[in-house]
């Protein structure tokens, strides 16, 4: 260290120098290269007067030419103690030596280069050799020794230099000028001037520096001795293969095994060209190598697919026949399409996979249809389910190039089934989703098209595998969502609602018998009778299917099981009118039909997802200007059929016997009751139609009708689907007789024989046809008895109107 020089006091006028990244503490030598002109000007400006400069560190180390804003305010004053300029450069050499922080109370010039009115600051004055002082010492030499172990780069010198000094304030910049700190640090040790403060801010950033360094430290240790271990392996294996070629030995058996594995399968030229090609690079690997892992795992995937081998099926129709029914009551549109592909099959063996779709409403038995199938037929099942799937790489599988990549969905459900001819099913085809990542709907274009997928290429894979003896059935709730491009490349076969009728024998033969089974009931400790399940289905469920109603008979068999443990009873035989005691208030009452015949209220038929539902109609006519209110949270086709139906009573209100200027003098408000569900189609206008007309006539509607079907301008009646649903709602609810269009007077056909021979269908295809048997000619203007209580009634006679509406028994 030289001789300390004296500075005044005084403020003083000096050239600056702002520093990008460094900091000058008193005291201390540094040396630095300078390349900026006003920097160069500066270091000139102070060799021309006594050699002292202020040096300044910068906020920014970015910026090239800094303004007062971008420099601290506290840096050092120094003096050039050498400057060496290298030659055909503008890059000078330059060495200083602190002398005394100051402050930067001003610039007074920037041009050649920064001029700055400084301010010496001097280092408080404490006790030297003070507890505290010499504690702090000690303590921050020896983190300065750790940190000098751990980083490898400091002198031991320089650990001399500081246990001579006993003064605190040298101590901390003597260490700080040496270590490696942020510039921020290093700044907020310059600008602290009380010195033993200054060595409790040191050891707190050296104690950091130290953790930093230690897990550097680890981190290299542990990257070494990876590579090492790696290295070592190499070499041990590479010493094998030559002392392995000397004795004449096997050199890599691994190797040999893929071949003769790839030979033996007997795959297409195009497939054993391929795998013997990578065979041949992962020789040529390391063995621990991250490419050589990868192209095992690539090996070993495609030997395990089940390329040649075969489940034998079942031809035998018959017994076939008899594990469907043993399954699954009803279902016959699906049993009889399994039952006529194994009869082709059975005359000709050759025949490929199918692709069935199975739509219906949830609960109707889908997917254990697809597991009973997979037995009638002796085919292994392989289950896929695609709700929620967004990325096409679920389908497909990713590039073999990317880490953790695997094959696609198709491919693992044939790993997974070991056989290349499953029965695959894709459950709720219906909820794929799309985004940015692709349609995995496109990717199964090629594996569910019976002319392609005999090349199925899996993009892990990338390999033609052949999918055209699986055979696919996809299930779906709706087809609304199915892109029409896939949906084509499907047969698709639609689940109806069970009848009650159906969902009691699937209860008492299957339902009923796999719960007590689950519960530990035997048959003799628990039965219920068939009015007492008709009354679970009735009051207790509300569904297309028969998931709730089965998990209302474990409920039943829950209870049951407790009385029967606790010794209340031994056994329990179930009857109608007790299922209160075990399931509750009833959840649901039954539709029943209204005591009288009423003016304006109207009853249609509506289709839900879980069945049928009969859904009023309600309509008021009142004084007014003409204008019409639709309530009842209607949807806009709704609101389109109300409005089609005005029009049409508009256009014929002189033969209706209507003013005709109830448009003008009338309003009219027709409301759907429950409002809090939506509504919506067009199979409500001849029920709205019928309303309107019967309010603005007087002429009351018959309580023992519904009625279905979408109207025109003109009065003409159109198709409407779900016509099964619609009934058998009707009859649940008393009504014995139902308008129809005429057009669907051929789905008669697909309505359960027990509901045609209960309701009388009317079939007609204008509104004229239909109004002398929906309204009830006999209208008196008394008030009826009991009109707040309801009745169940006897079928009315059956009314005809004419050659133009036919009746159907």
């Amino acid at each position: 260290m030289s001789d300390k020089i004296l500075i005044s006091p005084e403020p003083q006028t000096l050239p600056m120098l702002p520093l990008r990244g460094i900091s000058v503490f008193p005291g201390m030598l540094l040396n630095f290269d300078v390349e900026r002109p006003m920097s160069v000007a500066a270091l000139n400006a102070a060799l021309a007067a006594d050699q002292l400069i202020f040096l300044v560190a910068q906020k920014d180390i970015t910026k090239d030419q800094p303004g007062e804003s971008d420099i601290y305010k506290v840096g050092t004053i120094c003096r050039l103690k050498q400057l060496l300029r290298i030659p055909g450069s503008s890059v000078a050499r330059v060495m200083v030596e602190g002398i005394c922080r100051a402050k930067l109370i001003k610039i007074t010039s920037e041009n050649p280069c920064f001029y700055a009115e400084v301010q010496p600051i001097m280092d408080k004055a404490e006790q030297k050799g003070s507890i505290k002082a010499e504690a702090l010492l000690r303590q921050c030499c020896g983190l300065f020794e750790q940190y000098s172990q751990l980083s490898g780069a400091l002198m031991p010198e320089l650990l001399l230099n500081l246990i001579a000094s006993e003064d605190p304030g040298y101590a901390a910049d003597y260490i700080a000028q040496n270590i490696y700190l942020k510039p921020t640090s290093k700044q907020m040790l310059l600008e602290e001037t009380r010195p033993l403060r200054r060595l409790m801010l040191l050891n707190k950033f050296l104690d950091r520096e130290i953790k930093i360094l230690s897990m550097e430290q680890s981190l290299q240790e542990s990257t070494q001795e990876q590579l090492n271990r790696s290295q070592r392996e190499y070499f041990l294996r590479e010493q094998l293969k030559v002392i392995q070629a000397e004795l004449g030995e096997d050199s890599d058996s691994e190797i040999d095994e893929y071949r003769e594995r790839i030979l033996k399968i007997g795959f297409d030229k195009e497939i054993e060209e391929k795998l013997l090609k990578e065979v041949s690079r992962l020789s040529k690997q390391p063995y621990g190598s991250s490419e050589a892992a990868v192209l095992r795992n690539y090996l070993d995937i495609c030997l395990e697919l089940p390329w040649k081998k075969t489940t034998k099926e079942i031809v035998d129709i018959e017994k076939a026949r008899k594990i469907l029914d043993a399954d699954h009551y009803g279902l016959g549109k699906v049993k009889e399409r399994i039952l006529e592909f194994l009869a082709v099959q059975q005359l000709a063996p050759d025949v490929k996979g199918g692709v069935l779709c199975l739509v219906g409403p949830p609960g109707t038995g889908k997917t254990s249809i697809a597991i009973s199938i997979a037995k009638a037929t002796n085919r292994r099942m392989s289950r896929i389910s695609l709700g929620g799937v967004h990325d096409e790489a679920e389908i497909r599988g990713h590039r073999k190039t990317y880490v953790g990549a695997m094959p696609g969905r198709i491919i693992s459900g044939i790993l997974q089934a070991k056989s290349s001819n499953p029965l695959m099913v894709l459950d709720e085809i219906d909820k794929l989703g799309s985004d940015y990542r692709g349609d995995p709907s496109a990717a199964l274009l090629e594996a569910l098209d019976t002319e392609q997928n005999h090349a199925f290429r899996d993009h892990y894979l990338e390999l033609p595998y052949d999918l055209s003896n699986v055979f696919f059935i996809c299930t779906a709730n709706t087809t609304d969502t199915i892109p029409r491009a896939l949906l084509d490349r499907m047969e698709v076969i639609e689940l109806s609602s069970y009848t009650d009728e159906e969902k009691l024998q699937i209860a008492k033969n299957h339902l009923l018998k796999k719960q007590r089974k689950k519960h530990g009931l035997k048959a003799s400790q628990l039965k219920i009778s068939d009015d007492a399940i008709r009354e679970i289905i009735s009051l207790y469920t509300r569904e297309s299917g028969v998931r709730v109603l089965e998990r209302q008979l474990a409920t039943v068999c829950r209870k049951a099981a407790r009385g029967i443990a606790q010794g209340e009873y031994k056994t329990l035989n179930i009857k109608s009118g007790m299922l209160e005691n075990f399931l509750g208030v009833p959840k649901y009452k039954p539709d029943l039909i209204h005591p009288a015949d009423e003016v304006g209220l109207v009853r249609g038929l509506a289709w839900t997802s879980v069945g049928g539902e009969v859904l009023e109609v309600e309509v008021g006519v009142v004084e007014g200007s003409g204008k019409l209110e639709l309530t009842g949270n209607l949807g806009d086709v709704m609101k389109e059929s109300a409005k089609a139906a005005i029009t049409y009573i508009r256009s014929r209100s002189g033969k209706l016997g209507i003013d005709p200027d109830f448009h003008k003098n009338r309003d009219i408000h027709i409301h759907f009751p429950e409002g809090a569900v939506p509504k919506d189609g067009p199979s409500a206008g001849i029920t709205i139609c019928i309303g309107v007309i019967s309010a603005l006539t007087g002429r009351p509607v018959r309580r023992d009708l519904a009625m279905t079907g979408e109207i025109t301008l003109r009065g003409r009646i159109l198709p409407v689907g779900g016509l099964k649903e619609k009934t058998m709602a009707a009859l649940r609810s008393g009504v014995n007789s139902v308008i129809i269009p005429a057009d669907n007077e051929k789905d008669l056909e697909e309505i359960d024989q027990s509901v045609r021979s209960a309701l009388n269908f009317v079939t007609a295809d204008h509104v004229d046809k239909i109004l002398d048997v929906a309204l009830n000619t006999g209208f008196k203007s008394t008030e009826p008895e009991n009109v707040g209580s309801a009745i169940m009634v006897p079928h009315s006679d059956n009314r005809e109107s004419g050659s133009s509406v036919s009746i159907r028994q």
